[in-house]
C-alpha cells in the first residue's frame, strides 16, 4: 500500500431516531446498520447496539431503514443530475461539431458499401429506412436540425421560374428556403392548410434522407423541383391544371430519389438486393423512393397533408406514387408512346389526358439537365459518369454484367450523351412542344445546341486519334502561334485532306480544356 494519504473525507450523516436527530459519520453509520440487520434477539426483537440508548423496537427500525433509503434516493437524484447537466454540455458542444459529424457519417456510408462488395452472397440496400418482419416502419436515423430563414431577392425569385437558374451557387440551407419559397408561391400552403414549421420540417427531412452520391443527391433533388417550377410557370399550368395537379407534381419531385444508394435497377436486381428481391425486381429504387417519402410524411411532425380530409390524401398519395414510378427509365417508351396518342387532341379536362401530361412532366424534369446552360449541365454530366464509373467498377468486382455506357474503359462524354440526347431526350421535349410550343426556345433549342456541341466533341476525339502520332508537330505549331494556310500530313501512308492550320489550333485548344 502506498503511504500518501487519502483525501476523502467522510460524510456526516444525521439519523431522526424516535424525534431525536442523531449525528454519525458515514463509516459509522453504514456499521450501525449492517450491524442493526444482524443483531435480533431470541424473540425477535432488535438488541440496541449503543448501551445508551433504549432498545430499538421493530418499528423504530424500520422507519431508520427508511431513513436510510430516502438518503440513498437523494443521493442517486443528486448524481443524474449532474449526470444529465454533464451531457447536455457535451450535446451543446458536439452540435458545434456537425461538420465533423456529418464527415464522419460520410465515412461510415463508405465503409458500409466497402464491406457490403467484400461481403459476397446477398447485398443489402443500406438504406436509412428499413422494415421489421411484420411490416412496421422504423423512425429515422435521428432527428432533423433546424435551418436559418434566407430572404429571397426580386432577381432569385425571378431566376427560380426559368430552366437557366444556376444550381450550382447554392448551399443546402439556400435551397430548402428555395423550396419553400415555392410552395407557398404556388398557393399550395394555403390550399392545404399546411402548417409552416411543419413544412420546414417536412423539407429537413427530404434533404436528411438524400445521399451525398456524385449526382442522385439533394442537390439533384433541388434542380428536379426547380425545373418543375419553371415548367409550370413557362407552360402556364397554374391556369390549366387544378391545385391538386401542382401538388402532385412539386412533391413527387422533390421525393423522386429520396434514399438513392447509387447504384441502378439493373444493379440492384442482379446482385440480388434487399430492394430487388423486397419489390419482385419490379422497379425496386423507384418502389423504394415512394415508400421512403411515405414514411417522411407518416410522422406527425413531418406530415404537410395533416390537415386535409382523407380520402383528399389518398388521391394525392396514390398520384405521387404514381408519379415517382414514372420515372423508372425502363418506362419510358411507354409513358411517351402514351402521351403522343393524346397531344394532337389534348384535352385539359380529361383525366387520362392529364395524368399523362404529369408522367411526361415529371420524366423531362427529371433528365432535363442538357436544357440548362452548358456550364451548369456539363458538371452534372461529369457527377453522372463519377457515379456510374462507381457502379461499374462494382460490377467488375462482383462478377456482374457491366453496362458499355457505364464502362469507363469504353465511354467517353460525347459517346455518353449524343445517343440520350438525340433519340430520349429531344423527341421527348419537342412532344411537349406540340401542347406548349413556348419551350421551343428556351428548352428544346439548348438540346439542339447540345447535341451539336457534343457532335463536334466526338469529331474532335476522333480527329485526335487519328493526328495523335504527330501531336508533336500540331503541339508545335500551336506553340509557334503562325497560321498557315495549309499543312500536309501522312497517315498510315497515305495523303490526308489539307487541313486549315487554324482548326488545328482551335482543335488542341479545345482538347486541352
Amino acid at each position: 500500500m502506498g503511504t500518501s494519504s487519502s483525501s476523502y473525507a467522510p460524510k456526516t450523516v444525521y439519523l431522526d431516531v424516535d424525534g431525536k436527530m442523531q449525528k454519525v459519520s458515514e463509516t459509522t453509520y453504514n456499521t450501525l446498520i449492517n450491524t442493526a440487520i444482524r443483531l435480533v434477539d431470541s424473540e425477535g426483537a432488535l438488541v440496541s447496539i449503543d448501551p445508551t440508548m433504549p432498545t430499538n423496537t421493530p418499528k423504530s427500525y424500520v422507519f431508520l431503514h427508511f431513513c436510510f433509503r430516502a438518503f440513498r434516493i437523494n443521493e442517486l437524484k443528486t448524481e443524474v443530475t449532474n449526470r444529465l447537466v454533464m451531457l447536455e454540455k457535451r450535446v451543446e458542444l458536439e452540435g458545434l461539431k456537425m461538420v465533423e459529424i456529418e464527415k464522419c457519417k460520410n465515412d461510415l456510408r463508405k465503409l458500409r458499401d466497402e464491406m457490403t462488395s467484400k461481403g459476397g452472397g446477398r447485398v443489402t440496400c443500406g438504406c436509412k429506412y428499413s422494415f421489421t418482419e411484420d411490416g412496421k416502419k422504423l423512425s429515422p436515423r435521428r432527428d432533423v436540425p433546424n435551418y436559418p430563414k434566407y430572404t429571397l431577392s426580386q432577381e432569385t425569385i425571378e431566376a427560380l421560374k426559368k430552366p437557366t437558374f444556376d444550381v450550382w451557387h447554392w448551399e443546402h440551407n439556400e435551397m430548402l428556403s428555395c423550396l419553400e419559397y415555392m410552395y407557398h408561391d404556388l398557393g399550395l400552403v394555403k390550399e392545404f392548410n399546411m402548417n409552416p414549421i411543419t413544412l420546414k420540417r417536412w423539407l429537413l427531412g427530404i434533404q436528411e434522407n438524400y445521399r451525398n452520391n456524385p449526382f442522385h443527391n439533394f442537390r439533384h433533388c433541388f434542380c428536379v423541383s426547380q425545373m418543375m417550377y419553371g415548367m409550370i410557370h413557362l407552360c402556364n399550368l397554374q391556369e390549366r391544371l387544378s391545385m391538386t395537379d401542382m401538388c402532385i407534381l412539386m412533391t413527387a419531385a422533390v421525393c423522386h430519389d429520396l434514399d438513392h444508394p447509387g447504384y441502378n435497377n439493373t444493379y440492384q436486381i442482379n446482385a440480388h438486393t434487399e430492394l430487388a428481391v423486397r419489390y419482385n425486381d419490379i422497379s425496386p429504387l423507384e418502389n423504394h423512393h415512394c415508400a421512403v417519402a411515405f414514411q417522411i410524411i407518416s410522422m406527425p411532425e413531418c406530415n404537410i397533408f395533416a390537415n386535409i380530409e382523407t380520402e383528399a390524401f389518398k388521391h394525392l398519395r396514390q398520384a405521387i406514387i404514381t408519379l415517382i414510378l414514372a420515372t423508372d427509365m425502363a418506362r419510358h417508351g411507354e409513358i411517351l408512346d402514351s402521351f403522343k396518342q393524346n397531344v394532337d387532341n389534348f384535352d385539359f379536362t380529361n383525366h387520362k389526358h392529364v395524368t399523362c401530361l404529369k408522367l411526361v412532366l415529371i420524366k423531362c424534369c427529371d433528365i432535363s439537365n442538357e436544357v440548362r446552360p452548358t456550364e451548369v449541365a456539363e458538371p452534372w454530366l461529369d457527377c453522372l459518369l463519377e457515379e456510374y464509373f462507381m457502379q461499374s467498377d462494382r460490377e467488375k468486382s462482383e462478377g456482374l454484367p457491366v453496362a458499355p455506357f457505364m464502362d469507363r474503359d469504353k465511354v467517353t462524354k460525347p459517346t455518353a450523351q449524343i445517343g440520350f440526347i438525340k433519340f430520349v431526350l429531344i423527341p421527348m421535349f419537342e412532344t411537349v412542344m406540340k401542347l406548349f410550343p413556348q419551350i421551343e426556345e428556351i428548352m428544346v433549342q439548348p438540346l439542339r445546341d447540345s447535341r451539336d456541341h457534343y457532335e463536334e466533341l466526338k469529331q474532335i476525339d476522333d480527329a485526335m486519334t487519328e493526328v495523335k502520332p504527330f501531336s508533336s508537330h500540331l503541339v508545335d505549331l500551336k506553340n509557334r502561334g503562325k497560321f498557315h494556310l495549309r499543312c500536309m500530313l501522312k497517315i498510315n501512308g497515305t495523303n490526308m485532306e489539307y487541313i486549315m492550320a487554324d482548326s488545328l489550333y482551335r482543335l488542341l485548344r479545345r482538347k486541352k480544356q
